[in-house]
């Protein structure tokens, strides 16, 4: 299994990347923790294309994947609808597909959001998004997620969802989400402000809850893995060229689970 996210392959080197990646070894699976593109087309493209390629590719979106305009004919849960009905039809499985099973461990892919919960401690999420602002610290999904569909209801739905859905599974789980499960990881981010758009506290006890091995994640384009209560987050992020430059060389993808 190899795991990664943030591929964003309107960038031509990341395209040039992901074009590039093939499986080590026949039954190789693919993990994608979101934001593979901005467009509809370009994303399923991608994922059909790998999915020729891995014998599995399980997908979960991304903040990239819901960007809109008013002017797109999918927005908001109608732009999330479609590319499960397009992803689909190309074999890629999705959040809202049976959990695929590698060796013991049920793979889970989560669609979960976030509803502004990372912030400091008294402060309300009024008051949190007025700092980030004031900081010049807010994600584009200001413009182009939260004028088409009110994000932290969203949100509260998908995990209610989830969580539905990971009480049936027996025995171990690998969570998958673009956004990470616990705010942990986001107290390495430079701007502490922009943790209002990675993910949600609603999510925190999933790991215990779901016997989790592991939580992949994606979003803050820090690679890199950071245990929280003994079991390991880790961010498999390509993230921008800009982005790669800046950072030591490392191997991607990033290998996860091996069946004997």
């Amino acid at each position: 299994m190899w795991l990664v996210s943030d591929l964003h392959v309107t960038f031509p080197a990341n395209r040039e990347r992901v074009e590039r990646l093939r499986p080590a070894e026949e039954g190789d699976w693919l993990i994608v923790a979101g934001d593979v593109a901005e467009s509809i087309d370009t994303v399923v493209d991608t994922l059909a294309r790998l999915r020729r390629l891995f014998a599995r590719v399980v997908w979960t979106p991304g903040n990239h994947e819901l960007f809109a305009r008013p002017t797109d004919r999918y927005r908001g849960r109608a732009r999330y609808e479609r590319l499960v009905e397009l992803l689909r039809e190309v074999g890629v499985d999705t959040p809202e597909d049976p959990y695929p099973v590698f060796g013991d461990v049920t793979v889970a892919p989560l669609f979960t959001l976030y509803d502004y919960s990372f912030r400091p401690a008294g402060m309300s999420a009024e008051e949190a998004l007025a700092d980030a602002r004031a900081a010049r610290a807010t994600l584009d999904d200001e413009l182009f997620i939260a004028p088409f569909v009110d994000v932290a209801d969203w949100c509260a739905e998908r995990v209610a969802y989830s969580r539905d859905r990971l009480a049936e599974v027996e025995g171990p789980t690998l969570l998958v989400n673009h956004w990470p499960l616990v705010e942990e990881p986001t107290r390495r981010l430079r701007h502490p402000e922009m943790a209002l758009w990675c993910g949600t506290t609603l999510t925190r006890s999933f790991v215990r809850d779901h016997r989790a091995v592991a939580v992949v994640h994606g979003h803050l384009h820090m690679p890199g893995e950071m245990h929280v209560d003994g079991v390991p987050h880790v961010d498999v992020s390509l993230g921008y060229p800009f982005e790669q430059a800046r950072m030591p060389r490392r191997a991607w993808p990033l290998p996860g689970l091996r069946v004997p």
